[in-house]
C-alpha cells in the first residue's frame, strides 16, 4: 500500500510495553477518545517505530492498541526486533526467552486463552511493512534504520537492517553486539527517523533522527511531529528494566 501521500504524522519511539505512559503522551499531543479509539481534530496518523513488547508491564495492551487503531485506519506500525521475536515466538520457532521477550510470554500465559492470544498476535504481527515513505518521499520511517540505497536490497538482507540496523560482528564495551552508526550507511534527501538504540535524548545528525529515549529504562517515551518537525515527551512513571547501554 501507498503511504507517501500522508505527511501529517506523530512518530513514537519504542513503547516497550509501557502502556500508560503511552496513552499519557497520545493525550499530551490533542487525540481524543471516541468509541474506544483515539482519533486527532485534525486528521493526524500515529506511526509506531516498532518494539511494542517486552520488558514494560503491559505489552499485550500496547500491541492490542496499536492493532485495533491500525485497523481502522488510524495508525501505522513497522516492526522491530522484539515484535520479530515474539512473532517467531507465536510461529512455534525456537527462540530465547530473555532480553525482555519473557515478560511477555508471561503476559500472554496468563489470559484466558493463550493460544488464541498468540493466533492474533501471530496474524497481526506477520504483515506489517519494514518501513514507511511519508510526504510525497521526504520522510522515511523505520526500526533500527536504512542505507541510502535500500530499495535496491534483497528483502532478506533489507529485513536484517530493518529490525537491527548494522552490527558489525564485534562486541562493545558491554559485551553487548556492537552497531555501526546509522549516519555511515544513510545519506538519502529523505529525513530518516529510527529508533532500536536508547538514548538520553533525540539525537538528530544531517538527515537522520533517532527518537527512542529509553522510556522503559526509566528515561522517555518520545514523539517527533512531522511536518512541524517538534518533539512531544512524557517521563516514564517506573524503570520497568535495566540496560548496559542506557544508565539514568
Amino acid at each position: 500500500m501507498d503511504f507517501t501521500s500522508i505527511r501529517y504524522v506523530d512518530i513514537i519511539g519504542d513503547v516497550h510495553g509501557c502502556f500508560d505512559e503511552l496513552l499519557l503522551l497520545i493525550k499530551e499531543l490533542g487525540y481524543l477518545k471516541k468509541d474506544k479509539l483515539y482519533h486527532h481534530p485534525q486528521g493526524r496518523m500515529l506511526v509506531f517505530l516498532g518494539d511494542l513488547c517486552d520488558r514494560g508491564p503491559r505489552s499485550l495492551d500496547v500491541l492490542e492498541f496499536v492493532k485495533v487503531h491500525k485497523e481502522a485506519g488510524l495508525a501505522l506500525h513497522c516492526p522491530g526486533n522484539h515484535d520479530d521475536k515474539l512473532l517467531r515466538w507465536c510461529q512455534g520457532r525456537k527462540v530465547q526467552l530473555k532480553h525482555g521477550l519473557e515478560t511477555t510470554v508471561e503476559e500472554i500465559k496468563k489470559t484466558k486463552n493463550p493460544q488464541a492470544t498468540k493466533q492474533w498476535i501471530e496474524q497481526y504481527l506477520s504483515k506489517l511493512p519494514l518501513y514507511f515513505l511519508f510526504d510525497h518521499g521526504n520522510l522515511l520511517v523505520s526500526h533500527a534504520g536504512l542505507p541510502t540505497e535500500y530499495k535496491r536490497l534483497p528483502l532478506k538482507k533489507l529485513k536484517e537492517i530493518c529490525l537491527y540496523g548494522f552490527p558489525t560482528g564485534k562486541l562493545d564495551q558491554h559485551g553487548l553486539p556492537e552497531r555501526s552508526p546509522v549516519k555511515k550507511h544513510y545519506s538519502g534527501k529523505a529525513l530518516l527517523v529510527h529508533g532500536h538504540t536508547p538514548l538520553h535524548r533525540p539525537e538528530w545528525e544531517a538527515n537522520i533522527l533517532n527518537i527512542d529515549t529509553g522510556c522503559v529504562f526509566g528515561g522517555k517515551l518520545t514523539c517527533f511531529r512531522y511536518p512541524e518537525k517538534e518533539f512531544t515527551q512524557i517521563q516514564a512513571l517506573e524503570k520497568y528494566g535495566e540496560s548496559k547501554r542506557f544508565q539514568i
